[in-house]
């Protein structure tokens, strides 16, 4: 599942069969300043871009495909692994003085902002970012990118609709006939292990005054934790789970298209929304490529395609995963994750400690 490092012969095979061309030179996109020339040139010059991402190859073929079709000369090296992985792994390369990546993303917004914090980001200020949400910024250095719910799925096959929790306070006030319908058969992320999964937990606390109800009655229900969503869908379609907690939704929606069993949730009473985070590493080996990239990806053009995988997070795109539709139909129970200094709240080591053993002790409630 992953798209390791993609170099010109793999990827160009790619595009050639998905019906990309490398023929033609790069145009200024319409908007931008002239001497936006001159970035494109520097970053036809060096030829490579590094990214380190959590986000599934499924999920952005189709956008290093069209990037690599506008931007031919830009040879993609695409790492996929999990956020704490591209939090780890880049800091480790970076206090080695190895080379890492030029471009880090991931739904681990507090883990980016981190970074961005302690001096690893660089300041630029994209020509889109006034298309975007205020709150979407930080310093002109990490920018959302995507605009995510997080939902509740569950197994059609096992769990009818009704007998399915819709909020957050009816997982917390689950009866006792509930939690023997779901025993054993509940999932969530590891809060413990994966940075995305502690950011939402986090977060639950904020907005739900039950949060540590909730938390307890996962662990009547002998919740399972996992390390990845992929696993989560997999447990979830081939009926060992009937039922999962905090699952960024784009992962079921793609997952629902080929398995009618996978249902979702949007949460009644309230809707985490994530932005995937996105900087360029201020010492980045091709930051010029690094800086069409992350305006590519907040471009129309770019966002548009995000649309069709992920969510788009620019409220001029429409669409069915955009940021519009999610406004549109849920309103004011949308609950965006902003990016500000109070993210890294819980990455306080004595904090972060402290709630997680409350978490522990609250899910081996039995």
């Amino acid at each position: 599942m992953k798209l390791q490092g993609l170099v010109a012969s793999g990827f160009m095979a790619l595009l050639s069969a998905l019906g990309g061309s490398p023929a033609g030179a790069a145009e200024v996109p319409a908007g931008y300043p002239a001497n936006y020339a001159d970035t494109i040139k520097a970053a036809e010059a060096e030829g490579t871009l590094v990214i380190y991402a959590a986000t599934d190859e499924s999920a952005v073929a189709p956008l290093l495909k069209d990037f690599m079709a506008a931007y031919p000369k830009i040879q993609v090296k695409y790492n996929d692994m999990g956020s704490s992985e591209v939090y780890n792994r880049f800091l480790s390369e970076a206090a080695a003085g190895t080379q890492s990546a030029d471009f880090l993303m991931s739904p681990a917004m507090d883990l980016q902002i981190k970074l961005a914090i302690d001096g690893y980001a660089m300041t630029y200020r994209s020509p889109e970012a006034d298309k975007l949400p205020a709150w979407s910024i930080f310093r002109d250095q990490a920018y959302g990118i995507t605009y995510e719910p997080i939902v509740f799925i569950y197994n059609k096959r096992l769990l009818k609709e009704e007998q399915v929790p819709k909020s957050h306070a009816a997982i917390a006030s689950m009866d006792q006939a509930t939690i023997d319908l779901l025993k054993g058969k509940v999932i969530t992320q590891d809060p413990e292990r994966i940075g995305s999964a502690l950011l939402f937990v986090t977060r639950d606390l904020k907005y739900d005054k039950d949060f540590w109800a909730l938390a307890q009655s996962l662990g009547k229900t002998d919740v399972k934790l996992y390390t990845s969503s992929g696993t989560i869908l997999e447990r979830l379609t081939s009926g060992e789970a009937s039922f999962g907690y905090d699952v960024m939704a784009n992962y079921p929606h793609s997952r629902s298209k080929t398995d009618p069993a996978v249902g979702i949730v949007y949460p009644e009473d309230y809707i985490l929304v994530n932005p995937r985070v996105a900087f360029i590493w201020k010492d980045a080996a091709h930051p010029n490529a690094a800086k069409v990239f992350l305006d590519y990806v907040l471009s129309s053009r770019g966002q548009t395609l995000i649309a069709k995988s992920l969510f788009s997070i620019r409220p001029d795109v429409q669409g069915e995963f955009s940021a519009n539709a999610l406004i549109a139909k849920y309103g004011e129970k949308l609950r965006p994750l902003t990016l500000d200094a109070s993210a890294v709240e819980y990455l306080d080591k004595k904090k972060r400690l402290e709630f997680l053993a409350t978490w522990k002790k609250s899910i081996e409630t039995k």
